[in-house]
């Protein structure tokens, strides 16, 4: 993934500009840095990666390893049509803008956006509609003071352009940025996402009144008497365990209304590349599901430090054939080494299907923030009433179409 030094002119469309700042520890100058070259993205790896073990509120989808290779795949070069960043197709060139905020030359902040047109200049998050939540890093040591930092940089970025975050959980440092904005700004109801405690298997059915609880220990006990096993696919195996993954994705959702993002060589890319590097720094991990030596299940579930999720899966419809509830079999398998891992939220993720109701999860409504600067008032007036338009067509939508079949966390499909 990393590549090689950047040219002079690459380099020169990245000089830091310093801002004095007072610090919340100690008094200290912050300095900023823009990145727009791709190369110099990828050799900000191993800082970024710090950064992102230093921010308490990281989910996986702000890991270096995720945001680059979508850049890769779908901002660069060959647009972000098909996201919901994207803007009609045309190339990424010149569109990233990578900000850090930097302390004694150690990064203290840092957000990786893009410049879309939608028709109007927007600053959107690396990631797209295949990321489940966005956000800023902020160090927790310095966040008090770097947040405002982050807030000036972010100001002077976004002369010209509204900035657009979406899907920013509660509780994330980009509330820090936007409580702390000096213009306007709207924040928004996003997608519902639904969570449950990472407790093993038993901790789960204990939450469940007593029939529930019992329906589900049946369940487990047809997937025991099957014989299904599982196993942890190795780092090496990953691009093998991902090409046969979304092989039984696309198996599942036959005949039906998958995502058609997840059937496209561009999603194919970007999960294997993201997920190879994320399983080696322990921020993903791929489980196979075997029955009678052919694997019949495969799950990839991202991890950030506190937080683990389901991602997406692919499972032979034999199994379902065969009385297997898959979901049930998927949450015993998480829960089990999510709750050793020492994290504490089993997410699953978007989504408000009826079956993931079954655990009595917690409902946590994501949200999107817009900030703009004074003179872009009009402007981000016109995405919040482009938003509203959206949101009643939606609406509408859900009570005309019937009910699609369940899906999983970052499952669309």
């Amino acid at each position: 993934m990393a590549a090689g030094p950047g040219t002079r002119a690459d380099a020169a469309r990245h000089v830091p500009v310093s801002t004095p700042l007072n610090a919340s520890r100690t008094d200290a100058v912050f300095t900023t840095e823009l990145c727009r070259d791709t190369g110099r993205f990828a050799e900000l790896a191993p800082e970024w990666h710090a950064l992102y073990r230093r921010c308490r509120t990281a989910t996986p989808f702000q890991s270096h390893a995720w945001l680059h290779s979508w850049w890769l795949s779908y901002g660069q070069g060959g647009g972000a049509g098909g996201e919901r960043g994207g803007h009609g197709g045309r190339g990424g060139r010149g569109r990233l803008r990578v900000v850090l905020v930097r302390r004694a030359g150690e990064p203290v902040a840092a957000v990786a956006l893009m410049l879309t047109h939608r028709p109007l200049p927007v600053l959107v998050h690396l990631g797209g509609s295949i990321s489940d939540f966005s956000d800023v890093l902020l160090a927790d040591e310095y966040a008090g003071a770097a947040a405002p930092a982050l807030a000036k940089a972010l100001s002077e970025l976004a002369r010209t352009a509204v900035i657009d975050l979406r899907e920013v959980r509660p509780g994330a440092a980009a509330e820090r940025v936007y409580d702390c904005w000096r213009g306007p700004r709207r924040r928004l109801a996003d997608s519902t996402c639904l969570e449950l405690p990472a407790v093993p298997m038993d901790g789960l059915l204990a939450r469940l009144p007593a029939a529930r609880a019992q329906r589900s220990r049946a369940k487990l006990r047809k997937l025991d008497a099957l014989g299904i096993g599982e196993r942890m696919v190795e780092c090496a195996e990953i691009p093998a365990a991902v090409e046969r993954l979304l092989a039984l994705h696309r198996l599942q959702w036959q005949g039906r209304g998958v995502t058609t993002e997840h059937l496209s060589g561009r999603f194919s890319e970007h999960l294997t590349r993201a997920v190879r590097a994320m399983a080696e720094s322990g921020d993903a991990r791929v489980t196979e599901f075997t029955l009678a030596g052919a694997v019949v299940a495969a799950d990839v579930t991202l991890m950030s430090g506190h937080l683990a999720g389901g991602y997406l899966y692919g499972a032979d419809p034999e199994l379902r054939a065969r009385k297997a509830d898959v979901a049930t079999m998927l949450l015993r398998a998480g829960a089990g080494w999510i709750s050793a891992s020492g994290r504490t939220t089993l997410s699953m993720l978007r989504g408000d299907e009826p079956y993931k109701h079954h655990w009595r999860p917690e409902t946590v409504t994501n949200q999107r923030l817009l900030l703009a600067r004074s003179a872009l008032a009009p402007s981000l007036h016109l995405v919040v009433a482009r938003a509203a338009g959206r949101g009643r067509a939606a609406e509408l939508v859900k009570r005309v179409r019937p009910r699609q079949r369940p899906r999983r966390g970052g499952d669309q499909g």
